[in-house]
């Protein structure tokens, strides 16, 4: 075969004949999806991939999208990074989410807070429960030390270099890759200051959906948790966004407590005219 593409043509027809194929991992363009929540127009849907173990994945989306992240076979881990998508300055602050509400662990109702004290997106739903706002992403040394290689090109990669790529299909580099959302993959803190991580596998299926409170743009890597000390294991991510409503002012979750209403107020005003 590589013979025969050392022709031009023969390179160019193999090429064209790939079109119209469909492998596991990969973008549906136009999106589709048969599983769309009640009252979800197919015209609404925005973003239909799955993301392969090892894989990473970036995206623009509007104030009100709903983006639903599934852990399709029970061992994906979608390290998430969000920024402000008019002013990247602007991005999730993982330090401030955890102190700010009171709460290090993200579950249902939390709301993720930028650098800047804004409701950047809330956990609408989370059938999950396990979720990591500690340990940020794998690196390149830490799979080294477990694998044998981490590097984006080998057979290994981590998360870091995975968000790097993804955030600079956006005009981000290197400094602007912060600390990270650890989700599907759960750590807790003991009383004596013990990590305890709960990686699984679990059950296929979980899933989330996060609710957009600004325009973002949002970068996933599924790749092994940085605690993760079984042979390199993660299974695929799937990711479906569609377009929704704006927060109403007595949504449950902005009302729930004085520091999330605070945070909406604050996201309200950036939207001002």
């Amino acid at each position: 075969m590589s013979a025969a593409l050392a022709d031009p043509d023969a390179a160019r027809a193999h090429a064209r004949a790939m079109e119209g194929a469909v492998v596991e991992a990969m973008p549906v363009l136009p999106p589709h999806a048969d599983d769309l929540p009640a009252g979800v127009a197919p015209d609404d849907l925005l973003w239909e991939e799955t993301i392969a173990g090892g894989g990473y994945a970036s995206r623009i989306v509007a104030r009100g999208t709903r983006l639903r992240l599934v852990d399709l076979r029970g061992d994906a881990c979608a390290s998430l990074l969000a920024f402000n998508a008019a002013n990247p300055a602007e991005r999730l602050n993982i330090a401030d989410t955890v102190k700010v509400q009171w709460d290090a662990y993200p579950a249902a109702g939390s709301v993720l807070l930028s650098d800047m004290g804004r409701a950047m997106a809330s956990i609408e739903r989370d059938d999950a429960a396990t979720h990591d706002a500690f340990c940020g992403p794998s690196t390149e040394a830490s799979n080294r030390r477990r694998h044998g290689d981490g590097r984006n090109s080998g057979a290994f990669p981590n998360a870091r270099d995975r968000l790097l790529l993804g955030a600079a299909k956006h005009g981000l580099a290197r400094r602007d890759v912060h600390p990270c959302l650890n989700l599907f993959k759960g750590v807790t803190i003991a009383a004596d200051g013990a990590v305890i991580a709960r990686l699984g596998p679990f059950a296929p299926g979980r899933s989330l959906v996060l609710r957009a409170e600004m325009e973002l743009i949002v970068v996933l890597a599924n790749c092994p948790h940085v605690l993760d000390d079984r042979p390199w294991s993660v299974t695929p991510l799937r990711a479906t966004a569609w377009r929704g409503p704006v927060t109403a002012a007595q949504d449950p979750i902005r009302t729930a407590t004085a520091e999330r209403r605070r945070a909406f107020l604050n996201t309200e005003d950036l939207y001002r005219r």
